[in-house]
């Protein structure tokens, strides 16, 4: 195993897909000259030329839109968008196109394409650069919604998602750009299935992308405490893969979600009510849930730290869960 930065393991993804494949390239806003708004993609155009690292106006419905035709041409587009708010100027090409065409074409068409963006708040940059939308995303039938909360992960499923006959959106914390960590050798073909980041009895806590490391500090301190809490990582936003979550509650009897999006209407939600579904009798307490706050980020510090979840909020929400009679 080698140690790396997750910046680096996506990198590692990028250039690995583009010497494997000569269909992949790679668009987006400063992912060429400038070496990517995260610096993923540093130095790659000096390697793989301005043709298949190409940089984009400032319009995401266009550049979004070209990497959808360029994959019904038969290309193998990697589109990165900067952050997720700004997403939502193609959601129109990702929602009505992208995840379409397959269906009204009657299977005649497949739209290979990998969108990959930013997410996530916790870098004080305001309302239009910090919200977490994945949920909005894993709503829509016709792409699969992932989210990578390691170096390992974030290194092997890029190259998963491209073997895809179908959209795949990669959904990447901005803050976990810098986390080092072990690059492992893994099985890829598991990549998009839930996995058990910590074995524990009390609690399931069922989490994701840069949400997973705030659990995990958590499990560590409430261990000390004499609750072991299972953190689960579903890595996978659509389709769902709840089988570790609901084979976990039978052990545990008790459920927490850790979702950085806003609780109504979440995908925290949608995992409380598919427990509800599918393991209710095997609950001793209701599932509780960690979201962010109801309003648009904050930029101050102060109000951005109390609008996101935090360990704290994780830590007294399991306690009070435990303690429930």
């Amino acid at each position: 195993m080698s140690r790396i930065t997750y910046r680096e393991a996506v990198r590692s993804g990028l250039c690995a897909a583009l010497r494997e494949d000569p269909l992949v390239f790679l668009m987006g806003e400063d992912v060429g000259r400038y070496g990517g708004a995260y610096a993923c993609s540093k130095g790659m155009l000096a390697e793989f030329g301005p043709e298949r690292i190409r940089d984009t106006p400032l319009s995401e419905s266009t550049f979004v839109g070209a990497g959808i035709g360029a994959a019904l041409g038969g290309m193998r587009p990697i589109v990165e968008v900067m952050t997720v708010n700004f997403s939502l100027l193609a959601l129109d090409q990702i929602l009505n196109t992208a995840a379409t065409l397959r269906h009204m074409s009657g299977g005649q068409f497949s739209v290979p394409v990998v969108i990959r963006m930013a997410t996530g708040g916790g870098r004080q940059l305001a309302a239009q650069h910090s919200h977490s939308l994945e949920g909005w995303y894993a709503h829509i039938p016709g792409i699969k919604v992932v989210a990578p909360a390691t170096v390992t992960d974030a290194r092997y499923m890029l190259p998963l998602a491209l073997r895809e006959p179908d959209p795949v959106v990669i959904f990447e914390h901005a803050l976990l750009y810098p986390m080092e960590g072990e690059l492992e050798d893994v099985s890829p073909e598991t990549m998009f299935k839930a996995t058990v980041r910590r074995r524990g009895r009390d609690v399931t806590l069922v989490t994701y992308g840069g949400s997973l490391w705030k659990s995990l500090q958590a499990a560590d301190e409430l261990a000390g405490r004499g609750i072991e809490v299972e953190v689960i990582d579903l890595r996978s936003l659509r389709p769902l893969d709840l089988e570790p979550v609901l084979a976990s509650l039978k052990q545990t009897h008790r459920a927490v979600i850790v979702d950085e999006g806003w609780r109504t209407g979440s995908l925290a939600a949608e995992i409380s009510a598919q427990i509800m579904e599918r393991g209710f009798y095997d609950l001793d307490a209701p599932v509780a849930r960690v979201c962010s706050a109801e309003v648009p980020i904050p930029y101050a510090k102060q109000m951005e730290d109390a609008a996101l979840p935090s360990v704290k909020q994780i830590l007294s929400t399991i306690e009070e869960l435990v303690h429930h009679e």
